[in-house]
């Protein structure tokens, strides 16, 4: 870190700004993504942890990384996001059929791969659990977001970025004792909801991938539930949220799709390949009834086991599309 850069900033150089600050714009984002379950609301933050920083510069005493003071500013900003938030209750869709079981609503979006580029793939370091990849996973995320908002964040500044818990204490005001308390209870909750290790799924892109993915949506498309079924796991789920039904287990699921295709029946479905949460995905498309445009209906992320599927999370909101670089329609084709 260039004292001249900072000074130079200080003094209302935007690209002396930029030039500090530019290094960790993707992590920040991504660690904000964590805490609030939204890309949008992952960027928001991410600009006005930007502009505190700028109008606060000044602030920095450089006794710890500027790393440190702006994962300081980025993880409060989410905190108090997080209280003004206020979420209604969700009750079933009666237009579906009856989940295997209710949860509580997840309010979470899925986080396009596009957007993990220059976010660091390493460990970090002796205090951290996670890699990225694991950090980033849709189960993961969901995870968190059933934590209270105060655990949530000492879990992820300690067991995802590594920092340690005096360094931790002094982001969230904080003491030692309070933030070990708070890890500790977060893991077990984590634990608890997060699935144990399991099989690997196939390796991003790879053959094997590329083969399971082609069988799924091929039979996707085709409507084939039959086919579909047999690409799951024993124990698979199917999740929309942030709707609060699940439907636990391959009987579930295909009388949940067997609903569902029943309602475009002879219209054309397509999707679309894309990636979130270092997972593979799909945007979904239905054909129009009175054109042969197809409309999208939203992504799919997949949770792969070993050459089957564990997890079905269905996004409805067509506002992500964007993110992913995909059409609200596609043309005949």
């Amino acid at each position: 870190m260039n004292p001249s850069t900072i000074s130079r900033a200080r003094h209302g150089d935007e690209e002396a700004f930029r030039e500090l600050t530019d290094p960790y714009r993707r992590e920040l984002q991504v660690h904000c993504y964590r805490i609030l379950g939204s890309v949008q609301d992952a960027e928001d933050l991410l600009q006005e942890t930007l502009l505190a920083a700028w109008r606060g510069l000044d602030q920095f005493q450089g006794r710890s990384s500027l790393r440190s003071w702006l994962y300081r500013i980025a993880t409060n900003r989410c905190l108090n996001a997080l209280r003004d938030s206020e979420r209604s209750p969700l009750d079933a869709r009666p237009d579906l059929p009856p989940p295997t079981r209710m949860t509580e609503p997840l309010w979470l979006e899925p986080y396009p791969d596009a957007m993990l580029e220059g976010v660091p793939d390493t460990a970090p370091g002796p205090d951290g659990r996670y890699e990225v990849k694991e950090s980033i996973a849709l189960a993961f995320v969901a995870g968190l977001q059933h934590l209270p908002p105060r655990q949530r964040a000492v879990l992820v500044l300690r067991d995802v970025l590594g920092f340690g818990a005096a360094e931790v204490a002094g982001i969230l005001d904080s003491s030692e004792p309070a933030v070990n308390s708070a890890l500790q209870r977060a893991r077990a909750t984590l634990d608890a909801r997060v699935p144990a290790a399991r099989e690997r799924a196939p390796l991003p892109r790879s053959d094997r991938e590329r083969r399971l993915l082609g069988r799924f949506a091929e039979a996707f498309e085709n409507g084939d539930i039959d086919a579909i079924v047999e690409l799951l796991t024993d124990d698979a789920v199917l999740t929309m949220p942030p709707e609060p039904g699940e439907y636990a287990g391959p009987e579930a699921i295909a009388a949940f799709l067997t609903d569902r295709f029943a309602t475009h029946a002879g219209r054309r479905v397509r999707l679309i390949p894309t990636r979130a949460n270092a997972q593979p995905a799909f945007g979904h498309y239905i054909e129009d009834a009175q054109s042969p445009i197809c409309h999208s209906s939203g992504v799919v992320v997949l949770t792969l086991e070993g050459d089957r599927i564990a997890r079905l999370t269905r996004f409805a909101d067509t506002g992500i599309l964007p993110q992913f670089g995909l059409p609200r329609t596609l043309g005949p084709g």
